[in-house]
């Protein structure tokens, strides 16, 4: 993990607001020239479809994702973390589609700082999020309001840990027989979780296990990052003979080795079930690395263990 994660920590809540988002802003921007050049990314654009829905997956930053969510029956578009805006109007013009609305997942720069110049750019948007704190919010929201996008319903599902007005979105269609789907931000990473920024272990078990983990099995997760690679060591490091693990990273391995590298989004809530440690903090071979027998310690535990790990 970078010291700018590390510093976020230590500074996002004794700093002004304007101070941190700037020395932020310039951190990211100078990171992502210099690791992939003036107009490199880090992945390859890839698009997930389904007779109801669309999800253009769009690089951004050094590891960042955001997401084109479309309505296939009104041609409506919500975006997800619209980082980078310039890239967001380009994917909304290859798609034909209309957008209407931002939802945002939590006020960090990598994921709200395009909030404001899309709105500038994009006449008339909703721009959604739980955190004052989030550029250009229009409509703050909190757990269990429902959104809608076309004929798609969004719920809000409130995750503060990361931050304290994390929220994460799962999308449903009006055809049962489609999967679900759900945004997760800096909550749920595959085969990850974000750091406790603002909050407590047993915010993070809460979220992971109480909400995010009671959802279908079946529903698509699609993440802030890619993180995938680095997640998955740590979860062969607590569970060393979880073969699903082993075969996971041969997955992501091949996505990655790609030209260009290609996204290992989406991962499912069942498959985080059976990869995650920290949504497996009630698993005997998890609470065994950690040394402990409670959840919730478990969850303190691996977290820590996992902010130092190399």
């Amino acid at each position: 993990m970078s010291l700018l994660a590390k510093a976020f920590g230590a500074l996002s809540n004794k700093l002004p607001n304007g101070v941190l988002t700037a020395a932020t802003a310039a951190y990211f921007k100078v990171n992502a020239v210099r690791k992939l050049g003036l107009r490199g990314t880090h992945s390859g654009q890839h698009l997930f479809q389904s007779s109801t829905m669309r999800v253009k997956i769009i690089p951004a930053l050094t590891d960042n994702y955001m997401y084109l969510l479309v309505d296939e029956t009104t041609k409506e578009a919500a975006i997800i973390d619209p980082v980078a805006p310039e890239a967001v109007l380009e994917a909304v013009k290859a798609e034909n589609v209309s957008l209407t609305s931002v939802l945002t997942t939590h006020h960090h720069w990598d994921h709200a700082g395009g909030n404001k110049k899309l709105s500038e750019l994009a006449s008339n948007l909703s721009v959604y999020g739980g955190d004052d704190r989030i550029d250009a919010l229009t409509e703050k929201v909190s757990h269990g309001d429902i959104l809608t996008v076309g004929s798609l319903q969004v719920q809000c599902l409130f995750t503060p840990c990361h931050t304290t007005g994390h929220i994460c979105y799962f999308v449903t269609s009006k055809d049962e027989s489609e999967a679900p789907i759900v945004f997760t931000g800096d909550t749920l990473f595959l085969g990850g979780c974000g750091r406790f920024f603002e909050g407590t272990a047993v915010q993070m078990h809460k979220a992971l296990i109480e909400i995010l983990g009671e959802l279908p099995n079946e529903t698509k997760v699609f993440c802030g990052h890619e993180y995938s690679l680095q997640n998955l060591r740590f979860c062969a490091h607590v569970e060393p003979d979880n073969a699903q693990v082993k075969a996971k990273i041969e997955w992501c391995q091949e996505q990655r080795s790609m030209d260009p590298p290609q996204p290992t989004v989406p991962s499912t809530i069942g498959e985080e079930k059976q990869i995650n440690p920290f949504m497996r903090v009630n698993e005997a071979p998890v609470q065994a690395h950690a040394g402990k027998t409670d959840a919730v310690e478990t969850m303190a535990a691996i977290r820590g263990e996992k902010d130092n790990f190399k």
